[in-house]
Formats: C-alpha cells, sequence, structure tokens
C-alpha cells in the first residue's frame, strides 16, 4: 500500500504540475499588473475595514478562516521537510510560489465570489460552484467537488491530528493507553473532543472561533521567531545567503539536490498556503463585501502572511542551528541523516522534532512545549477549516436536496478519521495529504486559467471605479456580461434598501 501511494504521489505531483504551478501563477501576476505588489495598501484597507452581515461573514472572518486553513503543519512540519529533502534552497523556493501563488489567490478568491450562493442564509461557494457557472461543465465540477470532499474529509484530516500527536507526545510523554482493553491514544481523543463542539456549530462557530485563534497564533509564534532572529542577528545575513546561493546551485553541499530544492520549496509551498489549491476560495466566498475583487486582494494578501512571515520564521530558526543535513540517499553517495529528524523504528520520520528541537537549542527549558502549543493551535485550525470545505462541497454536489442525514454522517466521520490520523505514521500521512492536494490543485489551476477572462474583466472594473474616487466599489454582474451570478442580484437590491442605489449608478454608468 505504501508503495502505491508514493507512485501516485509521484504522479500527481510530477515536473508538469510544478511547470503549470509556477506558470499560472506569472500569468496572473503579469496580466494584473504584479496586484501582489502595487494593491498592498488597499489590502490592508480592506482586511480591517469591513463588518460582517446576517449573510456573510466579515472580510477579516473569512481570512482568518483561510489563514485557519493555510496555516497549518505545513509552516513548521512542511518547511522542516522541506529543508530535509531539499536543502536550505527549498526555503527561495517556497517565497517564488508565494509570491506568484498571492495572484493565482487572487484570481481564485475573485471566482469564488463572483459565483457564490446563498443557502440557509447564508453565503457559500467554491471551484465547483464556479466552474459550473463560469465554465457551464457540470461533470468538471462534480469532479472537483467530489475529490475536495475526498481530500478534506478522509485524506487531509490526518496530517494535521497526525502532527498535534507527534508534537504532544515528544513533550508529554502522553501517547497510546489502554481502556477496556483498547489502546487508545488520549491526544486523539482529546482533539476529537474540542473538534465535536466546534463543527456542530456551522460556519458561523468557525469564523468565530478561527478569528479569535489566529492572530493568538500567528502572533505568539512570529514573536518567538524574531526573538530567536535577534538572538542569532549577526547570522542573518549568512543564513539568508544560504538560501539564495542553494536555490541557485551555487553550494556544491547542496548540488546534488538543487533539483529538489525547486521540487519540494514548490511542493510545500502550495501545501503551505494553499494559493491555486482550490481551498481557500471556500472561505472567501463566504464573505459580505461590495465587490468580488475585495476579497480577492484579501486573500492575496492572506498568502503572504503564511509563507513570507510564519514558513520564513521556520526556516530560519531551523538554519540558525546549522543542524539541517540533507536526508537523500543519493547525496555525496553517503545517506545524510539530519540529527533533528527523528526516526522511528518502523522506518517513518518524524518532522516535527526537526522544528522543535530547533527551538529548544535556544530555549531548552520550553522550547518544544512552544512548538507543540503552536503546533496543537495551527494544525487544530486547519482541521476545523478542512470540515468547512468539505461541508460545503457536500452542499453542492447534493444541491437543495435536504442532506441532514448524510450531513452528521460526514461529521461522524470526518471525527473518526481525524483520530484515525493520530494513530498512522507521519511518513504515510503525508503521502496521502499530499495526492489530495494535489490532485484539487491539478483541477482547479486548469478551471481558473480558463476562467482567468472573467477575472481581469472584475479586476479591470474594481480598477476602474477605484480610479473614478469610489472607496467602495460595487459589483453589477450585468453590466460586465457576467451571466449566472444570481446572488448578486439580491446583494444589489440590499445596496438599494441602504439608499446607496445612487451610488451603485454612478460607479457602474
Amino acid at each position: 500500500m505504501e508503495e502505491i501511494i508514493k507512485i501516485v504521489s509521484n504522479w500527481v505531483w510530477s515536473d508538469y504540475f510544478i511547470y503549470l504551478c509556477l506558470l499560472a501563477g506569472l500569468y496572473f501576476s503579469v496580466r494584473t499588473g504584479f496586484l501582489q505588489i502595487t494593491a498592498v495598501k488597499e489590502m490592508l484597507r480592506l482586511l480591517f475595514g469591513k463588518k460582517s452581515s446576517d449573510r456573510g461573514i466579515s472580510p477579516f472572518q473569512a481570512f482568518a478562516l483561510a489563514i485557519s486553513g493555510r496555516v497549518g503543519t505545513g509552516n513548521i512540519i512542511g518547511v522542516a521537510t522541506a529543508i530535509a529533502l531539499g536543502g536550505p534552497g527549498a526555503i527561495f523556493w517556497m517565497w517564488v510560489i508565494a509570491f506568484l501563488g498571492a495572484a493565482s489567490a487572487f484570481a481564485e478568491s475573485t471566482l469564488a465570489q463572483i459565483y457564490k450562493e446563498e443557502k440557509d442564509g447564508q453565503y457559500l461557494g467554491g471551484p465547483a460552484f464556479y466552474i459550473m457557472k463560469g465554465l457551464g461543465v457540470k461533470w468538471y465540477a462534480m469532479v472537483f467537488a467530489i475529490t475536495t470532499l475526498v481530500s478534506t474529509w478522509l485524506l487531509l484530516p490526518g496530517i494535521q491530528s497526525n502532527s498535534i500527536s507527534n508534537a504532544i507526545t515528544n513533550v508529554s510523554g502522553i501517547g497510546f493507553y489502554s481502556i477496556l482493553g483498547f489502546e487508545v491514544n488520549l491526544v486523539g481523543l482529546f482533539i476529537v473532543f474540542l473538534l465535536m463542539l466546534i463543527i456542530f456549530g456551522g460556519v458561523k462557530r468557525l469564523s468565530k472561533v478561527a478569528e479569535i485563534t489566529v492572530p493568538f497564533m500567528a502572533g505568539a509564534y512570529i514573536l518567538m521567531a524574531l526573538i530567536i532572529c535577534g538572538i542569532n542577528y549577526q547570522a542573518i545575513p549568512d543564513v539568508f545567503g544560504l538560501i539564495f546561493s542553494a536555490a541557485f546551485n551555487q553550494e556544491a553541499m547542496f548540488s546534488g539536490v538543487f533539483g529538489m530544492a525547486i521540487a519540494w520549496g514548490v511542493k510545500r509551498g502550495i501545501y503551505s498556503n494553499e494559493a491555486g489549491q482550490g481551498t481557500a476560495p471556500h472561505a472567501a466566498a463566504a464573505a459580505a463585501v461590495k465587490h468580488p475583487a475585495q476579497q480577492g486582494l484579501v486573500q492575496a494578501f492572506s498568502v503572504y502572511v503564511d509563507t513570507m512571515f510564519i514558513c520564513t520564521m521556520t526556516g530560519l530558526m531551523i538554519l540558525f542551528t546549522g543542524q539541517y543535513n540533507v536526508r537523500n540517499p543519493d547525496f555525496a553517495g553517503n545517506p545524510q541523516i539530519n540529527e533533528y529528524v527523528v526516526q522511528h523504528i518502523d522506518g517513518s520520520y518524524d518532522y516535527t522534532a526537526f522544528t522543535q528541537l530547533a527551538v529548544s537549542q535556544h530555549f531548552s527549558s520550553f522550547g518544544q512545549a512552544f512548538i507543540a502549543v503552536s503546533l496543537f493551535f495551527f494544525a487544530f485550525t486547519t482541521i476545523m477549516a478542512y470540515y468547512y470545505y468539505a461541508e460545503t462541497n457536500l452542499n453542492f454536489i447534493f444541491g437543495k436536496r435536504n442532506n441532514k442525514l448524510l450531513l452528521q454522517a460526514l461529521r461522524i466521520i470526518f471525527l473518526i478519521i481525524v483520530y484515525m490520523g493520530t494513530v498512522h505514521t507521519a511518513d504515510m500521512a503525508w503521502a496521502i495529504g499530499d495526492i489530495g492536494v494535489g490532485l484539487m490543485a491539478w483541477v482547479n489551476f486548469i478551471a481558473i486559467l480558463l476562467l482567468s477572462r472573467i477575472v481581469f474583466k472584475v479586476w479591470k472594473d474594481y480598477q476602474r471605479q477605484k480610479k473614478e474616487g469610489h472607496e467602495d466599489p460595487i459589483f453589477v454582474a450585468k453590466n460586465l456580461g457576467i451571466k449566472n451570478a444570481e446572488t448578486w442580484k439580491d446583494i444589489n437590491e440590499r445596496l438599494r434598501s441602504e439608499d446607496e442605489l445612487e451610488e451603485a449608478r454612478n460607479q457602474t454608468n
């Protein structure tokens, strides 16, 4: 089974896929005038300037919900894996895919807003919705919905719970205990209990929890990393020099893994920031905004937060230690096992310990515990986001039919999968998760490229209205010739009822 999973993972994450990610990001960057640079000020204004409504969550709540999905094990363990398998140069390629991916994130999130729907008094949407309404290809929309449902419901949650379990066990020793003759993982039971309290409350509760925990967890982690950077300030130029030189095959020590640096940098970069993967648009669609481009800009900024800040901080903390030999049997003819990567008896590797031990080298008394706590918040909120993505696609597949029984089954099986992740080996969990991420990204990247004309049309409309002096442009789909955006008719009606009809007319004429 492990061999089959490895073969499928290698096929999904082929060189062609890496080229697709990079070229798609470059294409959206050029056609939008590199908005990831030119529109940063507008991103920040939108992020903190709007409130939620009775039908949708605020842009910041949507940002927090998306960040809860983006910021997870990829930021701690994913970075460690990239360095262990691709060398320090992998960090640079994570930056590249994040920079280009910000434009891809804008595209997919803008599309999610254009084609969102309203169900049970709340907005929902995502790639399946914009594939169906934008491309008009039902079977392709179903392919994405089923792929995402399977991935976020069955494949990906196990990585997060596995990482939480490993991190807490490394610090506390809490693990498996015999209860009524059964060996159970106490950490796994605790995760399931907390998750159960949240997911039965719907998207509003999910967004509220994310709104509170995300700023706290990201802020605390970045603060710790900045302290470690301050302690090692003299080494910062050398570390950045090493990252750049290794990224361009200028380091003899890492020349044997130059190709791996690109592959693992892109691979873990996409896994971490989810740009183009097709998951974040589900959160973006739930936001209440006046123009789709607004949420697109907010989601583009979330890619920066994930990779440029948090992943970079993790990479620096590891590289400061000097303990980052590459785990590659072909390197210099001999296996190079990083002494900070813990190998279990079954032969699998625990990359959680890599980051934990790197931080504990600076803070021996609480370094491991701090990473365990950070990883708990990072991974737990990601599990929450995965559940929301799974539920959204379940709603798409079954439409307006009564699916309450299916929804309850989804929740119960989801909790079981989360627990099972705590008893898998780390290598197996990551291999399964890689397949899920890759399959979703393949389908979504093709879709947003085919719908790129709509993205650029909406972006130009937003820019035009801003140049005309309108602080909050209003989107009228009919004026742009965009069909199947019925929800925006209702939004425009509500704007009229709020005495904004005249402003809408002035901005769209």
